[in-house]
C-alpha cells in the first residue's frame, strides 16, 4: 500500500476508534438515549470502503451504522448530537443511534429491520445502472442476515440484473447472542452461498485495513465496469457485546482474547512504523481526530431537547404530516 493511502486508511480508523469509545462514555454518563451498537474492533471494513468509495456512491448500513456514517465524511457533531438525542443532530434528534441518514453524503439510511436494506440498495443500485451514473450501492450487514429471506432476494435479484451493488457481511461470528455457526447450515454463512447466485465466494480479512482495501476496490471496479454485483464474506469482531446492554458473557474468554490481539487499529498503526512511516505523523493524525471528538461533543452537548414541532415535521416525503387521500 502506498503511503497516502495508508495514512488515509489509518486516519479513519483512528477517527472511528475515537469517536465509538467517546460514544460509550457518554453512554455510561446516561447521555446517549435509547441504546446504541458499536463497532469497536470492526473499523477496518468501514474505513478501507470509506477510502475506496467515490463520494456519490451508496451506503447502507444496519442499526451498527456509526462508522459507516463517519466514513463517509459525514461530520462527527451532528452524529454525536443524534446519538445524544439532541436538535443539532443529524436527524434533529428523532433517529438516534439507529436511523443515522446522511443523503448529502451518500449515506442512505441505517436500518433497525435486519435485511431490511438490502433490497433498497438493489433499487438505488438499479437506478444508477438505468442512468449511466456509474455509481456503486453497498449494503452492509452482519452474519445473521445471511439467514433472512431478504438477503437471498437481493442477491438474485442483483445477480439477474447484474446491478452495481456491492454486499458486504460483517461475519463477527454472533448474530446477537448467538454463535452464528449453531444455526447455520454452512461455514461460511455468506461465502458459502455465492454460487447459488453465480456469484464468485469472497472472504477477506475483516481486521485487516490493506486486505479490505484492496477487496473493496476490486469489487467497485467490477460494478462500475457492468460486471455485476459482489458478495463479500469480511472475517471480523466486535470488542463488546451486541449492545451496550449485553455484556456479552456467553463468547468463550480464551475467543474474546485471541481476538482482542489482533485489534485492527494498533495492528495497522504497527504495519505502518514497521513500512517507515514516521510516528510524528501518525501522532498529527492521533491528536488531530481527538481534537475532533472532543469538539463534536462539546458542540452535541449543546443542542437543545428536541420541541414539540418536531413531531410533525418529516412524517410523509413532503416534509409535513398530514395525511394524503
Amino acid at each position: 500500500m502506498d503511503e497516502k493511502t495508508g495514512l488515509a486508511l489509518y486516519d479513519q480508523q483512528i477517527r472511528l476508534r475515537y469517536f465509538e469509545k467517546r460514544a460509550y462514555d457518554l453512554f455510561l454518563d446516561n447521555l446517549v438515549k435509547g441504546t446504541s451498537h458499536l463497532s469497536l474492533g470492526q473499523e477496518a471494513i468501514a474505513a478501507a470502503f470509506g477510502v475506496a468509495m467515490r463520494h456519490d456512491d451508496y451506503t447502507f448500513a444496519t442499526y451498527r451504522g456509526h462508522a459507516h456514517t463517519l466514513a463517509r465524511g459525514v461530520p462527527m457533531a451532528p452524529v454525536l448530537a443524534e446519538l445524544l438525542g439532541r436538535e443539532n443532530g443529524l436527524m434533529a434528534g428523532k433517529g438516534g443511534s439507529m436511523h443515522l441518514t446522511s443523503v448529502e453524503h451518500g449515506v442512505m439510511g441505517s436500518y433497525a429491520i435486519i435485511g431490511a436494506h438490502l433490497p433498497i440498495a438493489c433499487g438505488a443500485a438499479w437506478s444508477a445502472q438505468y442512468r449511466g451514473s456509474g455509481q456503486v450501492a453497498v449494503a452492509f450487514f452482519g452474519d445473521g442476515t445471511t439467514n433472512i429471506g431478504a438477503f437471498h432476494e437481493a442477491l438474485n435479484f442483483a445477480a439477474i440484473w447484474r446491478l452495481p451493488v456491492v454486499f458486504v457481511c460483517e461475519n463477527n461470528l454472533y448474530m446477537e447472542y448467538t454463535r452464528t455457526s449453531t444455526i447455520t447450515a454452512v461455514p461460511r454463512p455468506a461465502a458459502d452461498r455465492a454460487a447459488a447466485y453465480g456469484l464468485e465466494p469472497v472472504v477477506a480479512d475483516g481486521n485487516d485495513a490493506d486486505e479490505m482495501y484492496e477487496v473493496a476496490t476490486a469489487a467497485l471496479g467490477r460494478a462500475r465496469a457492468g460486471e455485476g454485483p459482489t458478495l463479500i464474506e469480511a472475517l471480523t469482531y466486535r470488542h463488546g457485546g451486541h449492545s451496550r446492554a449485553d455484556p456479552a458473557k456467553y463468547r468463550p474468554p480464551a475467543e474474546v482474547e485471541e481476538w482482542l490481539a489482533r485489534d485492527p487499529v494498533p495492528m495497522y498503526r504497527t504495519r505502518l512504523l514497521d513500512a517507515g512511516v514516521d510516528a510524528a505523523a501518525l501522532g498529527v493524525i492521533e491528536k488531530a481526530a481527538m481534537a475532533d471528538v472532543d469538539a463534536a461533543t462539546e458542540e452535541a452537548k449543546l443542542g437543545a431537547a428536541p420541541g414539540a414541532d418536531l413531531l410533525f415535521k418529516d412524517v410523509w416525503a413532503d416534509g409535513g404530516s398530514s395525511w394524503r387521500n
